[in-house]
This record gives structure tokens, sequence and C-alpha cells, in this order.
């Protein structure tokens, strides 16, 4: 029997070191356990065992699962319903062009520079059209920009974008059932009824030491997440749906915020990304480098000729257009999802497996990287020495104010 105390101390030591490695290089945490649990499990697995790190057990996946939950429901939740009215259109545009051009561009790489057979090419096209809210949320926060309408205008795109590949994944590949009809059906009533609901029983029953805020989100998220499974969907989407519905409650709630996100970012998002990385295969990717380049450039290539000038439609100054572009070019949570399901549904071989994640981690890390580095646009970030920075907008958007993160 495993040592779980032992295997979990472990798993907190490379989530504090990932932590230590973003600070002392200027990255985001995300990215760097991203990296932390790919060299992680090459060195474990070549010192102890290919199985030593544990990223398949239940608890693992459970706390992992957990993390890709609530952090994509924190995600919607900061999402202003009012910059989402105002921007629906912006939304729309730039997360169709993100998902349509990569869908097709992977989709064509696949087929014919690789001579992958047609359901993996699909399934490439589908894992390398997203975009990654679980990293974009993560370096809006870290950064400030989640307080500004800048960042959330990113991050509804993102949604938009995100949408159009769950629904390819589940149009092309997933069995169509009663299932299907029942998950629809309960996903409509429970999105009917959780904003009325939510915000009185907060108010009746909330602010005690027993964070029962805490617990009926979790129940939420838990319950519709069970019913997605179950009918072949993913947790994620309903999870990021409950958190746009209840942005005008629990998103402007500050303190349940704080404390979901110290539960997150403390705990539960270190097990994700570390998992994520861990699943890599060093060995699989040095034997075939040339497949993981084509998958990760036919991702980059057209999702910037996608996404760029859609954005720049939207009049935003060049080095906002390219942040943005860049954003939109992440990969992660949607990426592996669809990887995984494509292999655990006997679609793709382990080996496309491993070089279509490494291609979905790429682009997690490489895009935010060079964005960071090179086209940060700080005049819109908060300044805490200076108070609230103003919020640079669109043209037909008058300037407002970000409040402080």
């Amino acid at each position: 029997m495993e040592n779980v105390w032992f295997l979990a101390a472990v798993w907190v030591g490379l989530a504090l070191l990932a932590t230590l490695l973003a600070i002392w290089f200027k990255i985001s945490t995300a990215l760097s356990e991203i990296v932390v649990g790919t060299v992680a499990q090459l060195i474990i697995g070549v010192l102890v065992g290919p199985n030593a790190l544990g990223s398949s057990t239940a608890w693992v996946s459970f706390l992992a699962g957990t993390g890709a939950i609530v952090l994509t429901f924190l995600a919607g939740a900061e999402l202003d319903p009012d910059v989402f009215r105002l921007k629906w259109k912006e939304a729309l545009v730039v997360g169709l062009a993100g998902f349509v051009a990569p869908f097709l561009g992977a989709a064509a790489a696949a087929r014919y520079v690789l001579g992958w057979n047609v359901g993996p090419s699909w399934l490439a096209g589908v894992a390398l059209s997203t975009t990654s809210v679980a990293v974009v949320y993560a370096v809006m926060l870290e950064l400030g920009f989640n307080v500004t309408d800048y960042g959330k205008a990113i991050l509804a795109a993102c949604f938009v974008n995100d949408l159009g590949t769950v629904l390819a994944l589940g149009l092309i590949f997933s069995p169509f059932t009663v299932r299907t009809l029942i998950f629809v059906g309960v996903s409509v009533a429970v999105f009917v009824i959780l904003p009325f609901i939510t915000g009185p029983f907060f108010r009746r029953y909330g602010g005690r030491v027993s964070e029962l805020e805490t617990k009926f989100i979790l129940l939420a998220l838990f319950g519709m997440g069970g019913v997605a499974l179950w009918a072949g969907s993913e947790p994620v989407l309903p999870a990021y749906v409950i958190g746009m519905l209840l942005a005008g409650t629990v998103g402007k709630d500050h303190l349940l915020i704080r404390r979901l996100r110290t539960l997150t970012f403390g705990l539960l998002t270190p097990f994700y990304f570390i998992r994520a990385g861990s699943f890599v295969s060093v060995p699989a990717l040095a034997a075939a480098p040339l497949v993981f380049t084509v998958l990760f450039f036919a991702k980059m290539f057209s999702k910037m000729l996608g996404v760029f000038p859609a954005v720049k439609a939207f009049h935003y100054r060049r080095q906002e257009t390219a942040y943005y572009t860049l954003m939109m070019s992440t990969g992660l949570t949607f990426g592996t999802i669809s990887a995984l399901f494509g292999l655990s549904h006997g679609i793709i071989t382990p080996g496309q497996y491993s070089h279509l994640v490494a291609a979905v981690i790429g682009s997690a890390v490489i895009p935010t990287l060079i964005a960071n580095a090179l086209f940060m646009p700080v005049h819109l970030r908060p300044d805490d020495t200076r108070g609230p920075a103003v919020v640079a907008q669109p043209s037909s958007l008058s300037p407002g104010k970000a409040e402080h993160v």
C-alpha cells in the first residue's frame, strides 16, 4: 500500500518548488508547475519507477480534477456581466476565430503533413483548437488584468473558443443518446434556477465560520460535473457556465472569492498543473521531435492567423492586440481533456497522445512567456503604488477605472 502522506508531501513539495521558480524567473506559477511536473516525472521515473509519482492514483486524479473545475468556475465568476453584455460581439468574433482557424489548420496538418488517419486528425484539430481558461485566468489574476475590462474581454473570448471546442468534441466523437438529452435538460433547469436562489440563500445563511457558501458552490459544481460525465461530456463545461451565471453574486463577494482562491491555488491547482505536465513522455518526444514541431506550429500559426485580425478589428493598440492574441493561443485544460478522451476511446495511440499533450502544454508555456516578456500592456495593469490604473478601452468605449485586486 502506498504511503499517501509521503506522496502528498512530494506533490506539495513540487508545488512549493514551482512557486519559488515562478518568483525567481518572474513567470506564471501555473506554467512553472507544468514544467516541474514534466521534469519530476522524468527524474523520479528514472530513479524510482515509472509510476512512483502517482499521477494516476484516484486521490491525485480527484484533487486535480477538482482543481480544474473550481479554477474554471472562478474564471467564469470573474466575467463581469455588464462587460460581457457590452462586449458580446467581440467575444463572439474573437472566440469563433480562435476556434475555427486552429481546428481546421491543425486537423489539416495532422492529416496531410503527418499522415494520420481521419479520426486522429480531427481529434488533433479539436485538441489544438482550444485556449486555456485555466492558464489565462491564472495569468490574468497574477498580473491584475482580471479586474480590467481588457482582461475580462480576453476571458469572455476564451469561453466562446472553448465552447466551440467542447461542442465539436461532442458532435464529432461523442454518441448522441438519451443521456445527452437528460444532461441538456438538467443543465437548463439548473442554470435557470441557480442565479435566483443563490443570492437569497447566501444572505439568509451565509457569513458563518462553517463556510456554507463554499459547500453550496462545490455541491453545484460536483453535481453538474457528475451529470456531465455520466452523459459523456466534460465536468469543466458546466463549471464555467455556473461561474458566469453567478458572477453577479459570487463574483462580487470579494471575501468569498478570496477564500475560494486560497483553496484553489493553495491546494488544488498545483495537483492539476503538475499532473498535466507529468503525462508528457519525454522519450516519445525525443524519438519523433518533428511530430511535436508540426503540431505545435500548426496550432500557433493558424491560431494567430485567425485571432490577430479579429482582435485588431476592435481597435486595440498593436501591443494590446499582440498580447491578446498570444493569450488566446494558449491551451491546456480542454486540450488535455480532448487528448485524453481520444486515448481512452481508442481514437489515438499513446504516442499520438504524448505528442498532442506536449503540443498543448507547449502552447500553454511558450506564448505566455513571449507575451509577458515582450508584449505585456503594462499601461492597463492596476498599480498598487499609484492607485487604480485607468483601463484603456477600444475606441467605442469610454475609459473606466479598475478596482484593486
